[in-house]
């Protein structure tokens, strides 16, 4: 028992021929033993090596020693019963388990798991939450209450602060000093927040290029500047450009550190030598993409004694913005961080200025080294045929397979409280895809060289802010800066202050109007509104699928669908389309849907001179400058009813399909241009013949007009109709359970 509690002499870790660590040599007799080093030197690559979970191209050799024994070649399991206990970077709790489930699958007894609530109450408060439910602080408190359940003589912490908000780092820290304080085991504390580590650490080991370059009291390398320059490109220096931003833990100045940027390998770049300044607890990475951004100011660590340390001289103020809100949800900053990663790293820069926790995530598909807290593989693998289909060695294919797996990767998220990215064109189209997943009402900014112009394949129906950079997004100058800066300010606005649902507001009711259909939805709306908010969108491609978005959002209680006009435009080549997904939202939610067949007779085009040429000898219509309507054929009606009955059969929810038999638009019946039976019995019959009827899907004909009161009656009747039946059919359920 006099042997050391870790102890590894001469340890070697190979990746094929890659020599990732080399003879590594330290031990732990007791508290916590920090390492520290830029991105890329082993620190990982160490932390599996003790714990046996090297990947199968890994290969150890040396000597690890848990208080004597050697372990190395031990499995991860028998690891663990000797007292090895690991919390990973990246957290990997389970996201279907609550925290209760997850501790209990761990904890021998019940009462170790109040222990663990005992020093995290957040967990108490949560342990009826899932995993993926929890913010990024509460699953790094999961992670640790996980391992500690384990009784182990060793815990092994890989970043355990990690893309957390400051609030939440000094939570972790606090926790970390607590262990260590106990003395009943040892840390073994991995860790890239050089303020953290000095002020719980013990001893501080820098690694360089997998060597301990230096092993040291924490207490002398938070003292010693030139050596945190030499090994970790780390000086300290005064800062008079830049202001210092207000603190919420205290009132003595923040000392200011600048990293110098520093590349992997050879000489450094004119872009190196540029500073990069940060305050307090930092970051470094050996990205070739950093941008020179301002941090939070942190307290200088009370263990470091400090020789006359350059500070600013400015008396810290209470920060205004609720910072402990926005801790529980994180602003994604989402790009290339290959070509954009200067502009993406101030935009974080700016966000956590505001105390918000930011996650970085790499879209870049050149396979360069990532400096983003979430690397482009990890996207990639969101991918339905996972990360080969992105990185298939194609740039226009992996593109947008990358859009793809970003779109996918993004709604598994549970702690995503508002998305922002910049770039151009390739950035705009990697990036927005995503933006139009999110539901509506999720903050979305999108700084892009672009926005001046047609953003509609970029926007959609979504609610996505797009700004223009005015300059191209390269590089940080007195525009793009102001630009960027005003984004980042209007995205943490929204997460920070979202708007507060109120309790008795009415549900939302959508309706589809059309110009030739707006007496009916005048009418619906006006016998509704009392009981709904009546949103009413206008049938136009983007006005069809902007309500639709709602409703998968979980915004709309139903809808009424008096125009379903695009579906038209859609088999015939109009332009205006809302695409071949029209009406899927109701298949994929059991939302009542009262539907009819408004303005399906035509079909729409710009100014006359637009009109496509196999279509100019059709019956058409100049409904003004801007708008020509052509009458749709008694052919093209079968394939729309086809269509419309289609969907119609797939929906889950109750359904009401009404059809006017007297027309269907203003412009439909005897003595106007598009009065035209036998198209419209076309389109009828059809409807009649594949709508699969049953008790929750009726069709009903009826005699009128579209905009005749009578009609405007039978919608209003079937939309009560279906809604009360749902009602007594929830009430019965809960009557049951």
């Amino acid at each position: 028992m006099d042997a050391p509690l870790l102890a590894i002499d001469g340890l070697d870790v190979y990746y094929g021929r890659a020599h990732a660590l080399q003879g590594i040599g330290l031990a732990l007799e007791c508290g916590v033993l920090g390492i520290v080093g830029r991105n890329g030197m082993g620190k990982t690559t160490l932390c599996n090596a003790i714990c046996g979970l090297l990947p199968p191209v890994g290969r150890a050799t040396g000597s690890v020693r848990l208080q004597g024994e050697e372990i190395l070649s031990l499995p991860p399991e028998r690891r663990t019963k000797r007292g090895i206990a690991y919390v990973p970077q990246g957290r990997r709790v389970w996201p279907s388990l609550t925290v209760d489930e997850t501790l209990r699958l761990v904890a021998p007894k019940r009462r170790d798991v109040d222990k663990v609530y005992a020093m995290f109450p957040r967990l108490a408060e949560r342990k009826s939450n899932g995993g993926a439910q929890l913010s990024g602080g509460e699953q790094q408190m999961l992670a640790i209450g996980r391992a500690l359940l384990l009784e182990p003589r060793l815990l092994v912490m890989d970043e355990p602060t990690e893309g957390l908000a400051p609030v939440i780092v000094e939570q972790v820290a606090r926790a970390l000093r607590a262990l260590a304080a106990d003395g009943k085991i040892g840390v073994l504390l991995i860790e890239q927040n050089l303020g953290v580590a000095i002020e719980v650490a013990d001893r501080i080991g820098v690694m360089v290029n997998g060597r301990i370059a230096q092993l040291m009291p924490a207490a002398e390398l938070g003292a010693d500047r030139a050596l945190q320059e030499r090994l970790l490109g780390v000086r300290t220096g005064p800062d008079e450009e830049i202001e210092a931003a207000p603190t919420v833990e205290s009132a003595r100045p923040a000392t200011v550190i600048t990293v110098a940027r520093m590349h992997g390998h050879g000489a450094p770049s004119l872009d190196a030598l540029l500073p990069r300044t940060v305050r307090g607890f930092n970051r470094w990475n050996s990205g070739d993409t950093a941008a020179p951004v301002t941090d939070i100011p942190r307290m200088a660590p009370a263990a470091a004694p400090s020789p006359a340390p350059a500070v600013v001289q400015r008396a810290a103020q209470v920060l205004e913005f609720p910072v402990a809100t926005s801790s529980e949800r994180a602003a994604y900053v989402a790009g290339t961080f290959d070509t954009k990663g200067r502009e993406l790293a101030y935009l974080r820069q700016c966000l956590e200025k505001l105390g918000l926790r930011v996650v970085t995530v790499d879209l870049a598909t050149s396979g360069k080294p990532s400096p983003a807290s979430v690397h482009p593989r990890e996207v990639a693998r969101h991918h339905p045929q996972g990360e080969s289909a992105v990185f298939s060695g194609d740039r226009g294919t992996a593109v947008t397979a990358m859009a793809l797996a970003f779109e996918r990767y993004v709604l598994t998220r549970r702690d995503l409280g508002g998305l922002i990215s910049a770039g151009g064109s390739g950035g705009t189209a990697l990036a927005t895809p995503a933006m139009r997943a999110l539901p509506v009402g999720v903050p979305k900014m999108m700084v892009s060289t672009v926005a001046s112009g047609d953003v509609r394949p970029y926007v959609g129906p979504s609610d996505i802010c797009m700004m223009y950079s005015v300059t191209d997004v390269q590089g940080i100058n007195r525009i793009s800066e102001r630009v960027l800066a005003n984004a980042a300010h209007a995205l943490a606005g929204m997460v920070t202050h979202p708007m507060p649902e109120s309790e008795a507001r009415k549900p939302a009711l959508g309706l589809t109007m059309f110009g030739v259909t707006t007496p009916c939805v005048q009418m619906v709306t006006k016998q509704l509104e009392e009981a709904y908010d009546c949103l009413v969108f206008h049938a136009t491609g983007t006005g069809g699928q902007s309500m639709e978005k709602l409703a998968d959002s979980g915004l709309l209680a139903g809808c009424i669908d008096v125009s379903t006009t695009e579906i038209a435009d859609e088999i015939v080549g109009g332009i205006m389309s809302a695409g071949p997904t029209r009406l899927d939202v109701f298949a994929r939610h059991g939302l009542p849907w009262v539907g009819s067949v408004g303005a399906l007779d035509m079909v729409n085009f710009g100014a006359r001179d637009t009109v496509p040429e196999r279509f100019r000898a059709r019956r058409l219509y100049q409904h003004n400058a801007s708008v020509t309507l052509m009458r749709t054929t008694a052919e093209e009606c079968r394939a729309i009813g086809a269509f419309l009955a289609a969907k119609c059969n797939a929906m889950r929810g109750p359904v009401r399909l009404l059809i006017p038999e007297g027309g269907v638009s203003a412009i439909d019946k005897p003595g106007q241009p598009f009065h035209d039976p036998e198209a419209d019995r076309a389109l009828f019959d059809t409807l009649a013949q594949q709508f699969r009827t049953s008790s929750d899907h009726q069709l009903v004909r009826l005699p009128h007009h579209i905009n005749d009161e009578a009609f405007a009656d039978a919608l209003v009747a079937a939309w009560r109709q279906i809604t009360a039946r749902n009602e007594e059919r929830t009430h019965a359920t809960h009557r049951q359970r």
